[in-house]
């Protein structure tokens, strides 16, 4: 029997149901093998076993024929193997876990394998977006806040853009049909701050001459 692990939501990928006037436009989730690559250096982590084993087999090939030598890179192709398989594990998870929705009126993202949080992104909050594209069409989609609104770099990662720990700006991080997804924001994102917001403040001092 299958299990849903977050089938304590009213909406998928939100912790409460929507309010009026408000609906979704789009929904997804990171790509594990991107993420794996993009935020875990999994090519990084191969790359560096697969120079420990050539090290490792000219230094013996000093000392022995080549093809005993080739034996002694065994170990650090099976450690890297299964270093690599962790992380796309990792990366796997995180990927499970993981919603990312737009509405009209804000970007949510429930994020966290372990610890599990949804971050509410209104469009009025939002400076700027900018989009990294690939050629397979995955991306990240990166929110400049604006305001005193702070993020925590190490509680979102890796659904942020990378090494900007400063100002932390949540992504919507390797998702496929990156393009199209950026459109969808920019249209819902433009309509939204073009409707003027009322705000509850002090009432208006009246001078009297």
């Amino acid at each position: 029997m299958s299990h849903d692990d977050f089938n304590f939501e009213p909406i998928r990928g939100l912790p409460e149901a929507l309010p009026e006037g408000e609906h979704i436009l789009w929904q997804g989730r990171p790509s594990a093998r991107r993420l794996a690559m993009e935020a875990l250096s999994l090519p990084w982590i191969a790359g560096y076993f697969a120079v420990l084993a050539l090290w490792r087999v000219g230094v013996s090939s000093t000392q022995l024929p080549l093809a005993q030598a080739v034996w002694h890179a065994v170990p650090f192709l099976v450690i890297g193997a299964l270093c690599c398989a962790v992380l796309m594990g990792l990366a796997f998870v995180q990927s499970r876990a993981t919603v990312y929705t737009l509405t009209n009126k804000r970007v949510a993202m429930r994020i966290g394998a372990a610890l599990t949080m949804t971050l509410n992104l209104p469009y009025t909050q939002i400076g700027t977006a900018s989009l990294e594209a690939r050629k397979s069409g995955t991306g990240t989609i990166a929110f400049e806040l604006m305001g005193d609104t702070r993020l925590s770099y190490v509680m979102t990662w890796p659904h942020v853009r990378p090494w900007f720990m400063a100002r932390t700006q949540p992504a919507l991080r390797c998702i496929p049909n990156a393009a199209e997804v950026a459109e969808i924001f920019a249209e819902a994102a433009e309509i939204r701050t073009a409707v003027p917001q009322v705000t509850r403040g002090a009432p208006a001092a009246i001078a009297a001459e």
